[in-house]
């Protein structure tokens, strides 16, 4: 297993020759795991921050996805997770850590297809809850691998970088700039809270929803993921659920889940909660941070929604708590 990523010059997806390289190695790894492709790729999905392609083989189909720079290490996390915890991940054939690409096989249908309830959203959360704790004494070996560390004691001088960049400050303007850094002060005290509750930092997926959990019950798509506070996952997925069943921030159906997740955690219901709203408050710079590694060095050209996500997220700090 790689230890590190390198620092390899960003993919161009519509390079035909990144194209035919891409192709050639995904043909390689499948002819020597007995598996031939038996078609032309198809390019499924093409985004700033990842490309997916489906290959046909006698096998059935795989998929290959390949990371911009600032999301790589999907790949060499992705192969860790095989061995950590093989029947809660989607398990990849083969990976290039250097390249951020990954191959894998088709695993059926997301959640996400199957018209989920409620009760399947919990059944997740409470199932990827499970694996967080599984992986707390990973979190070394994570960051290791290229996974960013955003451990609550570090997230305060991360927002000071965000601060200082002058692209954020350009895109949350001077009105929006001096509301987030008044705000400075308190993500320092939030963060130190959060640091002494005395639970272990582990795999925040920081993009849990339905569309990223197969129906077998294997999580997969780690490129927004750090080493964290573990209930800043619970942001990303209340929000979604929010959005999907048409909830407010805090209404009765989302705290539910919030409850699911936090059933199994030990120690006192009430100081749960309480660092399941701090991790959701302080995780919006985790936010922010991840989709500016997405973007870094992409080959294809930003749409201002995208460009701007990093200072949306930021400004998302002065508004009320999701939990």
């Amino acid at each position: 297993m790689r230890t590190a990523i390198s620092t390899i010059d960003g993919n161009d997806w519509l390079d035909p020759v990144w194209r035919a390289g891409a192709e050639a190695w995904a043909t390689e790894r499948l002819a020597a795991h007995g598996t031939p492709v038996t078609g032309p790729f198809e390019q499924t999905r093409v985004r700033p921050w990842s490309v997916s392609l489906r290959v046909p083989t006698t096998r059935g189909v795989h998929w290959f996805k390949a990371n911009t720079h600032g999301c790589r290490y999907e790949a060499a996390l992705a192969s860790a997770l095989a061995w950590w915890a093989p029947s809660e991940v989607l398990v990849p054939v083969a990976v290039d850590a250097d390249r951020g690409w990954l191959l894998t096989a088709d695993a059926g249908q997301i959640l996400r297809e199957t018209a989920p309830t409620l009760d399947d959203w919990a059944r997740m959360l409470a199932a990827y809850g499970a694996l967080q704790r599984v992986l707390t004494e990973r979190a070394d070996e994570m960051v290791a691998l290229g996974v960013p560390d955003l451990r609550p004691e570090r997230l305060p001088a991360q927002l000071a970088g965000l601060l200082d960049d002058p692209a954020v400050r350009a895109d949350l303007g001077e009105q929006r700039l001096a509301a987030v850094s008044a705000v400075a002060p308190a993500y320092a005290d939030w963060c130190a809270e959060l640091a002494a509750d005395g639970l272990a930092p582990s795999l925040q997926h920081d993009d849990l929803h339905d569309g990223n959990v197969f129906v077998n019950g294997r999580f997969f798509d780690w490129g927004d993921a750090s080493v964290a506070h573990p209930f800043g996952t619970l942001l990303v997925t209340l929000s979604s659920a929010g959005h999907t069943f048409g909830l407010r921030p805090g209404a009765p159906e989302l705290l539910r889940l919030r409850d699911a997740y936090l059933a199994d955690w030990p120690g006192d219901p009430a100081a749960l909660r309480h660092s399941a709203t701090l991790a959701c408050r302080v995780t919006r710079v985790s936010r922010a941070l991840s989709w500016r590694r997405s973007l870094d060095r992409s080959s294809l050209p930003l749409d201002d929604d995208v460009r701007t996500a990093p200072a949306e997220w930021l400004g998302e700090l002065t508004e009320a708590d999701v939990i």
